[in-house]
């Protein structure tokens, strides 16, 4: 494909673009499930082994929710990076999270950022959305930088509400407003 075909996409930036999700993405999302330790920050505990997904040519069961899409993240030379998604949008009060998880190799490069930019865009200039919530657990120190680095507050702490590999760990709750956005904009 000629490099000028995604100059006008609206799902890319400097650093990614996210598409829709595709049956080939299927063989990605089962080498992420096997990071047990990656997947036990996301799902905050430690998970059954993971079951390939069979899928056919026109994505299987990977159907697209319009109301809270879903998006496979890949670099701009299309290496996969990993999955993005809405974990829930509330019309009524204009709240929404959002979900991510990078394979390994692609973490810590910016990709994630880059992603989470796209949706906060999405989700605050085409939606008009008033507030993003998100949370991580306290063990998951990239999360909670990330969403510092995103620009949002942290609103509190919930102490001692995980158990995981035989301790206890608090959720960090993150948020931030259209306005806190729309100032960063600037």
């Amino acid at each position: 494909m000629d490099e000028n075909t995604y100059n006008n996409y609206y799902w890319r930036n400097d650093k990614v673009r996210l598409r829709l999700w595709l049956p080939k993405d299927a063989e990605y999302n089962y080498l992420v499930d096997l990071d047990s330790e990656g997947m036990s920050l996301v799902h905050e505990e430690i998970t059954l082994p993971p079951e390939k997904q069979v899928v056919d040519e026109n994505g299987g069961s990977a159907k697209q929710n319009p109301a809270a899409p879903a998006f496979s993240i890949e670099t701009l030379d299309g290496e996969y990076v990993g999955h993005i998604h809405f974990n829930y949008i509330n019309e009524r009060h204009g709240t929404f999270s959002i979900g991510m998880i990078n394979i390994r190799s692609m973490r810590g490069k910016g990709y994630g950022e880059a992603a989470m930019r796209l949706l906060l865009d999405y989700a605050f200039n085409e939606r008009r959305l008033h507030k993003f919530n998100a949370f991580c657990l306290d063990l998951n120190t990239a999360s909670a930088g990330l969403m510092r680095k995103l620009g949002c507050k942290q609103e509190g702490l919930v102490r001692d509400v995980v158990f995981m590999n035989g301790a206890y760990h608090d959720q960090i709750l993150f948020g931030m407003t259209e306005n806190e956005y729309r100032v960063q904009e600037k």
